[in-house]
Order: structure tokens, then C-alpha cells, then sequence
């Protein structure tokens, strides 16, 4: 095997795990990335009918079965493209050269001499009475895919690069595309009773109360601390579920701290150092330092996690959102104690979220239930306030900088000092699925552990600013005990780490008494960067930016996600007075050759859109018992009357690489609507969220 075919055909190598030709004469395209609102299925699709010459619209793409498609892990950190995407290229290419290499043999010509349009083959410009369908059962597709077939050259491109609708919209707006609309013959419903705890443990449990709550006739199931109430009727469950706390009594659990809410408590914590970057000292001289932070933020997805599944001839069957349904597959098996051959899982799609929230601890749920009632299909919905309550958290994040600065105000020396709970203990890896802490035989609590620099970081993402610095050094803390359960939110540290950094970076611009784009350009020698800026600047007219501090205020920031992914940079203008009014955005954005051009955009708008709701207003509220923002009053997000106007533009770059661009706005975006409030109001506020309530105590504060 070819040590040059891309990592998930490498895993995956046998093409008929990719591609199959039907006898409807449609092509079943399977791939192992999942749909989670990123539009990365149409996309690939378009490559598979690139390289097949087959019209779009009639291939049917598979996404994360563990039945049916191949195992490419889990879908984050923007690589459907750039993994699932190029494995594609690489199979389509080679299943096409197998069936052409199979005719020329048949005909006595060169391989070249034959063509393919709309799936149907040619020679001489005259048709040859085949297609792919009709030779399918003459090609052997079980033989392990070689690398050795040519792609096609991008000037022959026909599919790729253009607008492709959505395949996934049509069911959505229609309301049939997600795991919530499923049902199931005789499928029975569910909901949990949590422990509010990792340590708590049930000391009584009400049920005859619980039952008289229900409007209608349930069952409770309890299995060590797991306790589950079920019904055919979705309505006398969920109201039991909502009446029960009275009735139920738990023991033991320890308080969260005072403060623990914020980052400013992270650095009193136990943590895990990792230092790397200049191990010289920094120089003496003058020094500019500035703290930066975000608190806790959740996935807020648009509805609750929910799950389905049935045991029936030894078979577990599930239907979950997850990010990865391999994963899911083993955690579920090593909970269960059954094989993975055992326990088959379906991608459905969830109604929202980037990262990973809920939907593996809910599918844990209803597999629970499934194996103590065989036969039986159960579905189990999280109640709102459990989704806010217990789903994993994007971490708070305190980030400490320091520049040495030479004479003309520019540095010589940068070092960064992080503080982060885990960003990637996502419940289907490492021991920390909700129900699991219930069981009889609870795990032990997980390590704390990050991704290291070479997968991108965790929280040391975009950590390392991409001027050029003679020197720089970060340090890593890593906080073992956050007083939640944290896991990954898209973008994981970058967010932060680019806020703190752009930030920093309009700080040191006007020390020097400099404009920040011109300070940012004179350090910055990446001809793409530099591109990026400028044309942001021209579209956002930044050379009429007028003076600080008059309540208007226009901030620009950029960044390379993971600093190798996709370029970004964004200006925001705005206005300030008790709260911050967004009244338009720009984005200019460099993916290399961008497969679908409409969906890469919807990309990044939807990205910027949920950054601004980030700086702007979201924050876990935690009390000594747990969550307490547990509604959308006590969690607000940016609401659709909020959104400005947001203009998008895609530099051409088809000659490069496609990079991923899925969570490249995230981060330029928090650190341009930071840089516009401090320059509306003549003072930087350094703290997410930059809401009413911050902003009216800085004001005061004078």
C-alpha cells in the first residue's frame, strides 16, 4: 500500500468501503465525516463527482455508520475537507482508473483514449454503450486502493469550485432531518433523574410520588445511581421528570469554591506545566503586559441531546448526533462490557453544535436503557435545563502576555503564559460519559490531558502569534480539577488565545503611537497575511477610521486556524454606549481552492455570527451545587435582530491547497469586536463577555 495515499484511506483503504455503484444507477458515496451543519457532505460529494464525472445529483452520500462507512474518527477541528475530502479525490480517482484501464484492455487501446462524461464512457468522442453501472460487477473494488492513480488537473475542474446547494437543507426547513423528528414502531420514551454530583449518590427515591406527577402511566428503572423514567407517552415522562426533584434524595458531592465560576480562580488551581518556545531569558528593557480572559461558555445547541436505541437479537442499534460514531461505538461497548461488533451506531443529525456537548452522554443513556429492556425502542430526550446543567463546557481561559519592546515601540521578545482546564475530554474518549459516573461501578475521574502542538493544540491553539518575533515562549497551565465537566467547543483555545493576542496587539500599535494595521503589517512578512489585511482594509474603508473614545468604534484582528488552516481576518464596526451595537462586519478569507464557494461562505458568516454571540454575551453561571444558568434568560445568546450586515470575500487561491475554514472566523472575529469596543470607548475592557453588565462597570469605574 502506498505510504503516499491520505491518512483515512490509508486506514480505509479498500474502495468499496467508499463508493458503490447501485443497481437504482445512482453512486453511494460513504464517508466517515459527519454532517453537523458545516455543509462538508455536499462539498465532498462535489469532489467524488469531479473526479468520477458523475452528475452530483446522483450520488447519495452515507455520513458516519458504523454499519456501512468508513471509520475516520471524529469530525472536528475543520478536517472534513482536508482528511475526508482528499481520501475521496484519491479513491474516486482510482476507482475511475480501474474501470477505464478495464475497457482499454477490452478494446485493445491506451487508457487515455478513453473518456467519461455524465458516468457514461467514450472513445473518439463517440459513445461506447458503458457506463459505470453497467461494468460494475466486472471491476474488483475489494483490492486495496495503490495511490498510484492521477487526479485531475484543477483547470479541468467542472464541479469543484462552483456553488452546489446544500443537500442537507431541503429535509431541515421541512422539519424531517433531525434525530428529534425519528420515531420508531412501539418506541417507548425516556428521561433521566441526574446526580448533581460526580460523588453524589442516591440515598432515596420517592416513586410513588414520581408516578402520581406523571400525566400518564410510566416505569422508573434504576440501576445504581442511574435512575430512568419511561412511558409511552413522551408528556407523562417529561412532567415526571420535571416534578421529581422533591422526591429524590442525594448525598455526599462536594461544593464548588467561591469564584470558580471565573478565570481569574484558574491560577490557585493544581495544574500541569509544559513549557516550549525560547528557553533564553527575556531581555531587559521596556515591558508591556496585559491578562485577557473567557469564562466558561456552553454548546447552547438549538435543542437539547437526544438518542435512540433498540437491543434486539443480541444487536444493539443506535442513532446519535455524535461527532464520531467509531468512537461512540467503543466507548459505549467498554461501558457495557460488550464487543463493538455487538453495537451498531447511525449518524442523525442534531439541531445545532460545534464541538462536542451532549449527544455521546445521552446515546450512553438510551443504550442503558435498551439492554434492560430488550426488544423495546427507547428514545431519550434531554429536558433544557439538563442540557445546560450537565452537558460538557468550553473552558474558561486566562491568558498572560508580556512584549519586550525595542526603541520604535515594535517586540523583540513575546511570552505567553495559559491557564485552561482539558479542551478535548469529549465524553466518547477518556472515562467521562455522564452516565457512567452513575453506574454501580463508576470510573475513575479522567487525567487531565490536551493535544499537543503538532494536532493543533488545545489550549495552546493559536497560541503562538504569527508575526515575526525574534523570540517567544509559552507557558502552559493546565488545570487538572475544573469545577465542571469541559470538553471541546469549536475552536478550542483559539479563540482566546487570537483574542488575547490581536488585542495585545492594538495595545502595543498605540503605544508606539502607531495605526494598528500598519503596526500588524510592518511584522508581518506572510504574503497571504499581508493580502488578507489589505484587502480587509479597502472593503472596510479603514483609512476614514476616525479618533477614539466618541462611542464608534472600528476594530479589525486576523488569524491562520491552528496557524495551517484556513486565513481570516475580520473588522467590525460598532457602536457603544450602555451595551455594544453591532452595525456591520467584514470577513476576507483565504481556504486555498475552495470546494463549494457558497457553503464555504455560510461557513464563515454562521462562525462570525457565533463568535460575536461569545464576546458579546455568553457565560456560564455556576453556583456551589452546580450550573445555575439553566434557561436562555439566565444564558443569552445574540438573538437574529442583533446580526448586522455581513459582507464575505473568498481570495482566489485555487492553486493551493483546500484548508479548512469551518472555525476560522471564530477567533479574528472576538478579537475585532474587541478592538472596536476599546476603540469606541477610549479603554479596553480585556474579560469576556463584553456585556451590558461588564461595559456599564467600566464606564462607572471611570
Amino acid at each position: 500500500m502506498s505510504e503516499t495515499l491520505p491518512e483515512s484511506l490509508r486506514n480505509n483503504p479498500h474502495p468499496d468501503r467508499w463508493l458503490r455503484f447501485g443497481s437504482d444507477r445512482r453512486l453511494r458515496l460513504a464517508i466517515g465525516k459527519v454532517e453537523l451543519g458545516q455543509g462538508a457532505p455536499t462539498a465532498i460529494a462535489q469532489i467524488a463527482a469531479e473526479e468520477l464525472d458523475i452528475p452530483l445529483d446522483r450520488i447519495d452520500v452515507l455520513a458516519g455508520d458504523t454499519e456501512a462507512a468508513p471509520d475516520e474518527g471524529q469530525t472536528t477541528s475543520s478536517r472534513s475537507i482536508e482528511a475526508s475530502g482528499s481520501a475521496v479525490r484519491a479513491v474516486s480517482a482510482e476507482v475511475r482508473a480501474r474501470f477505464v484501464d478495464h475497457l482499454a484492455r477490452r478494446l485493445n487501446c491506451a487508457p487515455a483514449e478513453i473518456a467519461v462524461q455524465d458516468g457514461a464512457f467514450h472513445r473518439a468522442g463517440t459513445p461506447l454503450g458503458q457506463d459505470y453501472w453497467s461494468c460494475a460487477q466486472e471491476i474488483d473494488l475489494t483490492a486495496p486502493a495503490t495511490g498510484t492513480a492521477a487526479t485531475k488537473p484543477r483547470s479541468a475542474y467542472r464541479v469543484v469550485g462552483h456553488a452546489a446547494p446544500r443537500r442537507d437543507l431541503p429535509a431541515k426547513i421541512s422539519g424531517a432531518a433531525f434525530i428529534h423528528d425519528m420515531v420508531l414502531p412501539g418506541m417507548r420514551h425516556a428521561r433521566i433523574l441526574r446526580q448533581p454530583s460526580r460523588e453524589a449518590r442516591l440515598a432515596a427515591l420517592d416513586e410513588a410520588a414520581i408516578r402520581r406527577a406523571a400525566k400518564g402511566e410510566i416505569e422508573i428503572l434504576r440501576i445504581g445511581d442511574f435512575v430512568a423514567l419511561l412511558g409511552t407517552r413522551e408528556e407523562a415522562v417529561q412532567y415526571a421528570a420535571a416534578a421529581a426533584g422533591p422526591h429524590l434524595r442525594w448525598e455526599g458531592g462536594s461544593a464548588n469554591p467561591p469564584g470558580a465560576e471565573e478565570a481569574a480562580w484558574l491560577p490557585s488551581q493544581e495544574c500541569e506545566d509544559r513549557r516550549f518556545g525560547s528557553d533564553a531569558a527575556p531581555p531587559p528593557g521596556r515591558v508591556l503586559r496585559a491578562t485577557y480572559s473567557r469564562p466558561y461558555i456552553a454548546h447552547a445547541a438549538m435543542a437539547p441531546s437526544c438518542a435512540l436505541a433498540w437491543l434486539r437479537n443480541g444487536v444493539l442499534e443506535l442513532w446519535s448526533h455524535t461527532q464520531g460514531v467509531y468512537p461512540l461505538r467503543a466507548a459505549i461497548a467498554a461501558v457495557l462490557g460488550m464487543r463493538a461488533e455487538e453495537i451498531v451506531v447511525h449518524h442523525v443529525q442534531g439541531a445545532g453544535c460545534y464541538g462536542h456537548n451532549g449527544a455521546d452522554d445521552v446515546a450512553l443513556d438510551a443504550a442503558l436503557i435498551a439492554r434492560a429492556q430488550p426488544d423495546v425502542p427507547v428514545r431519550v430526550q434531554w429536558r433544557r435545563e439538563e442540557e445546560f446543567g450537565f452537558e460538557p463546557l468550553g473552558p474558561a481561559m486566562r491568558v498572560s502576555i508580556s512584549a519586550a519592546l525595542d526603541a520604535a515601540g515594535k517586540p523583540i521578545d513575546w511570552s505567553t503564559e495559559i491557564w485552561s482546564a482539558s479542551h478535548v475530554q469529549r465524553p466518547s474518549s477518556g472515562g467521562n460519559m455522564l452516565a457512567h459516573e452513575a453506574l454501580p461501578t463508576p470510573p475513575p475521574a479522567p487525567r487531565a490531558s490536551d493535544p499537543p502542538e503538532a494536532a493543533g493544540g488545545g489550549g495552546t491553539r493559536n497560541a503562538i502569534p504569527l508575526y515575526d518575533l525574534p523570540t517567544h515562549r509559552i507557558l502552559h497551565h493546565l488545570v487538572r480539577r475544573p469545577p465542571v465537566r469541559t470538553s471541546a467547543l469549536r475552536g478550542l483555545g483559539a479563540l482566546p488565545n487570537v483574542f488575547a493576542i490581536e488585542c495585545f496587539m492594538d495595545e502595543l500599535a498605540e503605544a508606539a503611537g502607531t495605526d494598528p494595521l500598519a503596526y500588524r503589517l510592518a511584522l508581518i512578512t506572510d504574503p497571504r497575511a499581508r493580502r488578507l489585511l489589505e484587502t480587509l482594509a479597502l472593503r472596510c474603508d479603514w483609512a476614514t477610521r476616525g479618533p477614539g473614545g466618541q462611542g464608534s468604534g472600528l476594530g479589525l484582528a486576523w488569524a491562520r486556524y491552528k496557524n495551517r488552516a484556513a486565513y481570516a481576518a475580520v473588522a467590525v464596526a460598532l457602536e457603544v454606549d450602555q451595551e455594544v451595537r453591532l452595525r456591520h462586519i467584514w470577513c476576507v478569507a483565504d481556504a486555498g481552492l475552495v470546494i463549494n464557494p457558497d457553503g464555504g461562505r455560510n461557513q464563515l458568516e454562521g462562525g462570525i455570527v457565533q463568535a460575536a454571540s461569545f464576546t458579546l454575551k455568553e457565560q456560564v453561571r455556576i453556583g456551589p451545587e452546580g450550573i445555575t444558568s439553566l434557561d436562555w434568560e439566565s444564558y443569552p445568546i445574540l438573538r437574529f435582530s442583533e446580526v448586522p450586515p455581513i459582507d464575505i470575500a473568498l481570495i482566489e487561491a485555487d492553486d493551493e491547497p483546500s484548508l479548512g475554514m469551518g472555525e476560522c472566523t471564530i477567533a479574528p472575529t472576538a478579537a475585532a469586536i474587541g478592538n472596536a469596543v476599546a476603540h469606541a470607548l477610549g479603554s479596553r475592557i480585556r474579560d469576556m463577555p463584553l456585556s451590558r453588565d461588564r461595559i456599564m462597570a467600566h464606564l462607572l469605574a471611570g
